[in-house]
């Protein structure tokens, strides 16, 4: 049996958080020795904020986690105690499935699957230094002095950097929930030359089950039919959990606006930039004036505990303010505070301190992913652990990174904003944010991802069969609907039987899938077409009904990838170049795009200084062939 020493590895990763653990589970699947390095062995895959999975755009990010080996979506599907499909009245770009979890069942389910990971040594440590020569890092330096080794590190720190929880006038040193901070490996980032960001983020008050009247309150119930965010998965029944709607209302406001100079972005304790997309209920008061009731959904945090997440009323205001706003609303007039709301500052890299692979751009094998890159989410941060994971192997496999494109995944357009357009708040995932969502749907990230996860060693066999039997029966149904059916007497029989419009002349079978309320089911029982899994069956409709706009995104697609085509050589001195404007001289210098579609995307950087670049390159093409 190989020893190994208890202090050198291949990959260290900081956190253990949802960004920590894709990290490494990818880097121990695809064969390399990891240290999982966390604050506390009861923080592993923690949900410190609401106890769900997914939703608009982030179920996008789950799904293609799990289409790729990732973890989130197996264990969300396990640790399930409700789910609803949402958006079902609009079209299938924008379906999203929202799975509420027990949420410490998620973590033991989470923390046992790291536990037994062949080549995965998750370990209680509290990092304090990098140790980087020579402008690359060669392992970490813990609170208690001990040294541990690897040449790639991945930083997966989540809100715990100078962590600092903030409720009305107090504030104190502090990760989330009352976690230990880190206060010290800020100073490791600043002296490496990696520019640091300070966000904020909030979450509301935990609040006791059994003071609340829920008779007054709407009933949110769950699908009847739960679906599930892994393909391993087939729809199953979980243990049904009800969620209740109510809503703030005038004298909630009130009370908030009679209290607004005690609110700590009042009183300047809040210095970080908050998330403009899940603002506090105190900024939500100011922001929308006119507004005479917020909705408030309540939320149970698990099966085997009274605490109801209110969410919607983020919040950090003081104790006795939070206590009484929250006795005005509507079934909640004797709710208990389990926990209180609050605000939490946090330290962050710059992301576009980072290459597309999140490698830094300034140290070489040190990567960074989830909210120490400036995004919130559970599901933003898993995904680009899972993709830091996968680099840092790659990395020191000597193999090309995976780096997706915008038309590849969501995971593609998240990584790709971070990294081009940077950002000035916490980013968050959403549909508006992908160009070519009718081609990147939640129902086919497997189609989309799986192959590639399978190339690079994270599909399992089992995976693999399950993935190829589905294709298969995509493939045979395609075949079968692309024959022509005629308007002759059979067809017509046939037609009438299953209560079709006739046809007037030959089309394709598939045709019929663009009219209202047509199935494959119905195809299949009409014309005998071949029997097919409910998935599959899903994929050949969709395809069908929107089959012109599906082309139209291809089309667009194969203009943009043309630019992605034409390289930019990381060497390029873009203040040379006379035709630039200065803004973009100065982006493309401190970005450096991978390609001319990356730097189209760069704010400040123009379609004339695209056209200046094109023409540079043609000219540097023309001088090679020369020389």
């Amino acid at each position: 049996m190989t020893q190994h020493s208890d202090t050198h590895y291949d990959i260290i990763v900081v956190g253990a958080g949802h960004a920590g653990v894709e990290a490494g589970l990818a880097a121990a699947r695809m064969g390399k020795r990891v240290l999982l390095a966390t604050i506390s062995l009861d923080n592993v895959a923690f949900m410190p904020c609401n106890p769900s999975i997914g939703g608009p755009a982030k179920s996008h990010l789950v799904k293609e986690i799990d289409a790729l080996g990732g973890e989130m979506g197996i264990a969300a599907d396990l640790a399930a105690i409700q789910a609803r499909l949402l958006n079902t009245g609009k079209g299938p770009a924008v379906h999203a499935l929202r799975q509420q979890a027990d949420k410490r069942l998620y973590q033991e389910i989470m923390k046992e699957t790291v536990e037994n990971t062949a080549g995965l040594d998750l370990r209680q440590l509290l990092i304090e230094e990098l140790i980087i020569e020579d402008g690359a890092v060669r392992g970490v330096v813990t609170e208690l002095g001990e040294t541990f080794y690897a040449p790639v590190v991945i930083l997966a720190t989540g809100t715990y950097l100078q962590g600092r929880i903030i409720i009305g006038e107090k504030s104190y040193s502090s990760g989330p929930n009352g976690m230990r901070p880190a206060l010290a490996l800020t100073e490791s980032l600043a002296k490496a030359g990696l520019k640091v960001m300070r966000f904020k983020t909030g979450t509301p008050a935990r609040v006791d089950a059994r003071t609340l009247d829920y008779s007054v309150m709407q009933l949110q119930e769950g699908d009847e039919t739960p679906s599930a965010f892994s393909f391993m998965h087939a729809p199953k029944a979980h243990r049904e959990v009800s969620c209740y709607l109510t809503y703030t209302n005038e004298e909630t406001h009130q009370i908030l606006r009679d209290n607004m100079e005690r609110a700590p972005m009042a009183n300047g304790l809040i210095e970080g930039t908050g998330p403009r997309y899940c603002p506090a209920i105190e900024t939500k008061i100011l922001r929308f004036p006119d507004k005479d009731k917020h909705q408030l959904f309540l939320e149970p945090e698990g099966l085997h505990t009274r605490e109801i997440y209110v969410q919607g009323m983020s919040t950090s205001m003081p104790m006795d303010v939070q206590e009484a706003f929250l006795h005005t609303i509507r079934g909640m007039e004797a709710c208990r505070i389990m926990r209180p709301g609050y605000a939490i500052e946090y330290d962050c890299l710059d992301p576009l301190e980072l290459q597309p692979s999140l490698e830094t751009k300034k140290v070489r094998g040190l990567f960074s992913a989830g909210q120490a890159n400036g995004t919130s989410g559970y599901e933003e941060a898993a995904a680009q652990g899972l993709i830091a994971g996968i680099n840092a192997v790659r990395k020191l496999d000597g193999a090309e990174p995976v780096v997706l494109g915008r038309a590849d995944g969501y995971i593609g357009v998240l990584i790709d904003d971070l990294v081009t357009k940077g950002t000035t708040e916490p980013y968050r995932m959403m549909t508006s944010r992908a160009e070519w969502r009718l081609l990147l749907r939640q129902d086919n990230a497997d189609l989309r991802l799986t192959p590639l996860g399978r190339e690079i060693g994270l599909v399992s066999d089992v995976r693999w069969v399950r993935f190829c039997r589905k294709k298969a029966e995509i493939d045979a149904a395609r075949a079968a609907l692309a024959q022509t059916i005629t308007p002759d007497t059979q067809t017509l029989e046939r037609l009438e039987a299953a209560g079709f419009d006739v046809i007037r002349q030959a089309i394709p079978l598939g045709e019929l899938l663009r009219r209202e309320g047509v199935t494959y089911g119905d195809l299949f029982r009409a014309f005998g077409l071949p029997e097919i899994s409910p998935e599959a069956a899903e994929e050949v409709e969709i395809e069908h009904r929107y089959a012109g706009y599906i082309e139209k995104q291809k089309e667009q697609v194969e203009k943009q990838r043309r630019l992605e085509a034409k390289r930019l050589s990381e060497t390029i001195d873009y203040r040379s170049i006379a035709s630039l404007r200065d803004e973009a001289k100065e982006k493309l210098a401190t970005i450096r795009p991978r390609s001319v579609g990356q730097a189209s995307r760069i704010s400040g950087v123009s379609p004339a200084d695209i056209s200046v670049l094109l023409v540079y390159l043609e000219q540097q093409s023309r001088d090679k062939r020369n020389a």
